[in-house]
């Protein structure tokens, strides 16, 4: 394979994104000239970090509120017209665009003169980023689609979606898991005595997110209510992230008695995630709506049983009575009940986090890039 081949990624927001950086290590291995075009990075963006180095920022992606849902918010997200010039210099031999954003239209649209071939991403499927229910997004996909050499779905259920309503041809459909943690990158700024200072029972339910509706928290709470109601009080679970919902939560705590066992933690830095993954005793992902949800698959490297919600896109890395339990968090008791199957019997902390150790370990940013790669020598030998 050349190269010397020119590859550009049109990615217009990572703004979570610092699990990019180690993959397009691994994919410049094989591609040294290679543009990653984004409109947004993430906290903490580094130039410095292996894979960094190729992340172009055009312009600024601006993200505007169209309908308010309970899952995601429906957006349009507002993209330089600036990657046009970029492109036309940078002259790319292939262009993997991420979903159906106004940059992979960008892309159709110049395909003439650019005479690149296109690759479509699609990290995952979910009611709010589909917009099956509406014709004229629906159109505007299914025409892109039209003018893509090959897909690259990063779940089953986006590869469904791909072929059942945008009209991608199954042949061209790659389903590889390319959003995929690395503890490395999780670990740059360890601290272990971060974690060690606090007071916490055992076990450890950990809770990584936003402090939004959509991400389930409340449920979450709701069922820690329910197991102190039936006697249970002898755990903790410490909650990391921030967001508008935090003040409306700790009154909950505070009316339900949770203070012994919920710990907030607000925000943490990516590169010190690991700690607290390492310590901690079961993921716990309660999302009411999410295309992917890549904490789940980073609680797995390191070892720990997950409790994911069935609206999770990784609910696919779930298999349940083995590293986890899948669950409704519209169900608070449900999840009250899996969360006391650890606190009945502890043992299945150990067996089913090795268990989810095991089901990740292929997945991996070697394994993202080679996967990249693949697609490409597909579509370079595509007549």
């Amino acid at each position: 394979m050349d190269e010397e081949l020119r590859v550009a990624w049109l990615v217009p927001s990572v703004e979570l994104g610092a699990y990019w950086q180690p993959v397009l290590a691994e994919f410049t291995k094989v591609f040294k000239n290679t543009i990653f075009y984004t409109g947004l990075v993430w906290p903490g963006f580094d130039l410095q970090v292996p894979g960094a180095d190729v992340i172009k920022l055009v312009g600024e992606m601006k993200s505007l509120e169209i309908t308010k849902t309970e899952g995601y918010s429906r957006r349009v997200m507002l993209v330089s017209p600036g990657i046009i010039n970029k492109l036309l210099q940078f002259k790319p031999q292939i262009v993997l665009a991420q979903a159906y954003s106004l940059w992979t239209l960008l892309a159709v649209l110049l395909k003439p003169w650019g005479k690149w071939r296109l690759i479509i991403i699609y990290d995952g499927s979910s009611p709010n980023s589909d917009f099956r229910d509406s014709s004229l997004r629906s159109a505007f996909r299914r025409f892109m689609s039209s003018h893509a050499e090959a897909f690259v779905a990063n779940s089953y259920a986006a590869k469904d979606y791909l072929i059942g309503a945008v009209g991608a041809k199954p042949e061209t459909v790659f389903t590889r898991t390319y959003l995929v943690p690395d503890a490395k990158a999780l670990q740059q700024s360890y601290e272990e005595s971060a974690i060690a200072s606090l007071e916490l029972q055992r076990p450890i339910f950990l809770y990584v997110g936003r402090i939004t509706p959509r991400k389930g928290l409340q449920p979450l709470l709701e069922a820690c209510s329910l197991l102190q109601a039936q006697g249970y009080r002898n755990y903790t679970l410490l909650v990391i992230g921030t967001g508008e919902q935090r003040q409306e939560l700790e009154a909950f705590i505070r009316d339900r008695e949770l203070e012994n066992q919920v710990q907030w933690l607000g925000w943490v830095e990516y590169g010190r995630l690991g700690a607290y993954f390492q310590q901690a005793d079961v993921f716990v992902f309660p999302t009411f709506e999410d295309i992917w949800g890549m904490v789940a698959l980073e609680a797995m490297v390191f070892g720990k049983p997950v409790l994911c919600s069935q609206w999770a896109g990784a609910a696919e890395m779930i298999v349940e009575g083995e590293n986890g339990y899948i669950f409704d968090p519209y169900d608070a008791d449900k999840l009250a009940t899996v969360m006391r199957r650890f606190l009945d019997n502890p043992d299945l902390i150990t067996s089913m986090g090795d268990k989810s150790q095991q089901l990740v370990s292929q997945t991996n940013p070697a394994s993202a890039a080679q996967a990249f790669v693949e697609v490409i020598s597909f579509t370079l030998n595509k007549k």
